[in-house]
């Protein structure tokens, strides 16, 4: 084997189609074009979205909705959640960090505390947000509700 004989392998390789290069082709007169019209011209673009004249699906459908760019995400944890943790684990302050160990956020999330539950355990709880029953909740039971900053 020399550098000289070295061949693709056998149907490997294919060779596009020569188009426009005369009648004896097989290829030449419209080019596999078709005969006139717009896409037999040569600079031919259709536009994006163009429905062949019918109005496209963009201008019969209905503008609606809007999406604030500066909404704020949270992922709501319920009290009843955090109890259950507490009394599984034995945990008394829960922060972002314990939270994401426990697998109820990433670590990336923002983090509000809801009120659905009851609290039997005076638990620390650090937070992004808390819904006003759920710190009035919180408190109630001994513990303190900490909104921190991210």
């Amino acid at each position: 084997m020399n550098l000289n004989n070295l061949k693709p392998a056998e149907g490997s390789v294919k060779h596009s189609k020569r188009i426009g290069r005369g009648a004896g082709s097989g290829k030449g007169g419209t080019a596999t074009r078709g005969n006139k019209g717009a896409k037999a011209r040569s600079g031919y673009h259709q536009k994006i979205g163009f429905e062949g004249g019918q109005m496209p699906i963009y201008r019969r459908l209905p503008k609606f909705g809007f999406k604030n760019r500066n909404r704020v995400e949270y992922v709501g944890i319920n009290i009843d959640t955090l109890a259950s943790l507490a009394e599984a684990k034995n945990i008394v302050d829960f922060d972002l960090e314990t939270l994401s160990q426990n697998g109820l956020v990433s670590s990336h999330d923002r983090v509000k505390i809801l009120g659905r539950g009851e609290l039997s355990k005076a638990l620390n709880v650090k937070a992004h947000a808390f819904s006003a029953s759920a710190k009035s909740a919180i408190e109630a039971a001994g513990g303190s509700a900490t909104v921190i900053e991210k």
